[in-house]
């Protein structure tokens, strides 16, 4: 606790900035006891804020996206392979802006740490896409609307999710992380049930015509403009050196534990980091877009309007066990809960290849719970094994390689959907992350190994 106390008064003579700074994190990080879930009530007020400007572009991002999969393959008279490759490839177009704002946050050219400027660009660039698809007269600008949107989203995410680790304990990041997923998907939850109302109100019910849709993207983009208003008052936080090397650990955790680098100057990222990051890309191999989940909740026999209520249902689950979550990732450790996440996760996907329309609902709810458990906490555990000072770069890098990963997850479950049959893709997905349940012991064996 001295060194950190040092760091900051140090800095602080040479950068009134810093002594700002300074002063917010000894109030938010060294006030209050930082070991014991418990005993923290308060989240730091960066994280407060970012959850509610991940709320808000939730609620702008998620009011349309259930239609996509019908507008899609109804009204353009695409097949599934065709929405795997649209799907695919706005997520690596994420995965690699990512990897690059997360590399620029850490102010490796400028030597100064620098997060918020992305994040704001990353929640500005999507109100403009929303306003080109929203006054769009040719499907091109949907696709540059589209790419814009997805820019910013690349933008955003790995500093922002450097910066909720910067602004929190070591032993509250898994409850930071699941705080910041639960008020994402609530956000994400509002956007459905809205898009449901608007979809009945405007009598577009059917999803194969494009009237009512136009109304419901301009309100979209005013809820995007509302987050953008939010990141006004987020603040910079430098990263405490040492503060991911040695976190909090009990007989519950220990198994989490592996050596971090402390210097955070020197350009490896560690063994402990790769290892860890290896299970994660390799499930991301199984976890196709959720389109094809409600591609399939409409070939079982769901209506449009079903369709959209049922990811209601899942969203408002993920919503509910995010937070706890992340307070019991914090307990059992990271690696732990998510591979129980994963195993819920090839429960669903058996699930989606055998049921019916009945049987959609309970699946849906139950894939709420393995989003819960499996999405803050793989950034919670890269947050760990980072040096504090590469944090962007590392939450970058596993982006940009889960990203790519999910791209050929969403290609083979096209290609495997028109090919073979509607359950092939879920068969492959549930078989790829039971893989990654077995890969996840013997890369901490690996890591601990290497660096013992």
């Amino acid at each position: 606790m001295q060194g950190r106390i040092w760091v900051v008064t140090e800095c602080a003579r040479s950068n009134p900035q810093a002594d700002r700074m300074g002063r917010f994190l000894r109030e938010d990080r060294m006030n209050a006891p930082p070991r014991d879930p418990d005993l923290q009530p308060r989240l730091p007020r960066n994280v407060i804020t970012l959850g509610w400007v991940s709320f808000f572009s939730d609620v702008s991002s998620e009011m349309a996206y259930p239609l996509l999969p019908l507008f899609v393959t109804g009204v353009l008279g695409a097949g599934a392979q065709a929405l795997g490759w649209a799907e695919g490839v706005a997520t690596a177009l994420v995965a690699v802006l990512t990897g690059f704002a997360g590399w620029q946050s850490d102010g490796r050219r400028s030597g100064q740490v620098r997060r918020v400027p992305w994040i704001r660009w990353g929640y500005g660039l999507p109100v403009i896409g929303k306003l080109i698809v929203a006054s769009a007269v040719a499907w091109p600008m949907v696709l540059v609307g589209r790419a814009i949107d997805r820019i910013g989203k690349g933008l955003r995410g790995s500093p922002r999710d450097a910066l909720i680790a910067d602004s929190t304990d070591p032993g509250q990041r898994g409850r930071a992380f699941g705080f910041h997923r639960a008020m994402d998907t609530a956000g994400a939850f509002v956007g459905v049930l809205a898009t449901a109302a608007l979809l009945a109100a405007f009598g577009a019910g059917s999803g194969s015509s494009k009237v009512g849709i136009t109304p419901i993207l301009y309100i979209a983009a005013a809820m995007a403009l509302a987050s953008v208003v939010c990141t006004l008052f987020v603040r910079e936080v430098p990263p405490v050196p040492g503060d991911g090397a040695t976190p909090p650990v009990s007989k519950d955790t220990r198994a989490d534990a592996q050596t971090v680098p402390l210097d955070s100057s020197s350009p490896s990222l560690g063994v402990a980091y790769w290892t860890g990051m290896a299970p994660v890309v390799i499930f991301a191999l199984a976890n196709s877009s959720d389109t094809f989940v409600l591609l399939r909740a409409s070939q079982a026999g769901l209506s449009p309007m079903q369709v959209v209520l049922s990811y209601a249902l899942f969203n408002l689950v993920y919503t509910l066990c995010s937070y706890p979550a992340g307070v019991l990732s914090d307990r059992i450790g990271y690696r732990r809960t998510l591979s129980l996440g994963w195993g819920v996760y090839a429960l669903c996907y058996m699930g989606f290849a055998l049921t019916s329309a009945a049987g959609i609902w309970a699946l849906m709810a139950l894939y709420g719970v393995y989003a819960a458990l499996t999405e803050g906490v793989a950034k919670a555990l890269i947050a760990k094994l980072a040096p504090p000072g590469r944090r962007g770069a590392a939450l970058g890098i596993f982006n940009m390689s889960v990203g790519l990963a999910m791209l050929a997850a969403s290609v083979i479950a096209g290609v495997l959907w028109d090919h073979i049959s509607h359950s092939a893709p879920f068969w492959f997905g549930a078989g790829v992350s039971v893989m990654a349940m077995l890969a996840m012991p013997l890369s901490r064996t690996i890591g601990s190994r290497r660096t013992s």
